[in-house]
């Protein structure tokens, strides 16, 4: 029944969230069903699928829906068992989870904070940052990939760093990911985009840019998880 039940994905398109779960789908080879949203102008499609949060992504499997980019993830996983992203081993899984976790607190948020803020408050951000990518740059060092030889789960949860935060980066005038400071994350941001997968499945890179110019300079002064709505 795995296979045979509809798919349908809600997300958004500069929303590296909701483009995680379909790096995922397209890797395991899951034909979905895309709906874009207005995450400004919610739908009641949206408000009836995920009425306690209210935001993307929400992937729906029959008559099954869930919510969350990372529980999404571990349910594609599982649901769909061919090229697996978790590892099989308990304590490895544990790890994984633990690294996502990591980056989206310390350096997704931290990152967000650095490009809509200024002054003392933007080189904080920024320093915290940094300091959270060596944790992440200690883990790749060696690596491919988070996963070993092949694209994993924290590749996919983190693979928003590839090619939002270089976005970020230019619209808030900063860098967080110095390649001579971050050679093996630079290695892996570069061999990340350039899988087909990937590739063929990225927002456009001018058309971002001005979004977040738009959003980082009408949100300065507001809450940096606008994206998660």
């Amino acid at each position: 029944m795995a296979n045979t039940e509809q798919v349908k994905l809600l997300g958004f398109w500069a929303s590296p969230f909701a483009r995680r779960v379909e790096w995922a789908l397209k890797l395991k080879g899951v034909d979905y069903e895309y709906i874009e949203e207005d995450i400004f102008n919610k739908s009641s499609l949206l408000m009836e699928l995920n009425p306690v949060h209210k935001k993307v992504p929400v992937l729906v499997h029959g008559r099954k829906v869930i919510a969350e980019s990372f529980v999404i993830l571990e349910f594609i996983d599982e649901t769909w068992k061919q090229c697996p992203l978790m590892p099989q081993d308990p304590y490895e899984r544990a790890k994984t989870r633990f690294w996502a976790k990591f980056a989206e607190e310390k350096i997704l948020d931290g990152a967000w904070i650095a490009m809509c803020s200024m002054g003392e408050e933007k080189e904080k951000a920024i320093k915290l940052t940094v300091e959270a990518m060596e944790k992440i740059e200690g883990e790749l060092k060696g690596k491919q990939f988070f996963g070993g030889e092949n694209i994993g789960y924290l590749d996919i949860a983190l693979g928003w760093m590839s090619y939002w935060l270089p976005v970020w980066e230019e619209v808030g005038s900063m860098k967080i990911v110095n390649p001579l400071q971050f050679p093996a994350t630079t290695s892996w941001m570069n061999k990340f985009l350039d899988h087909p997968v990937i590739k063929e499945n990225l927002p456009p890179r001018d058309k971002m840019i001005i979004y977040f110019q738009n959003r980082s300079t009408e949100l300065a002064s507001r809450s940096h998880n606008w994206f998660r709505t």
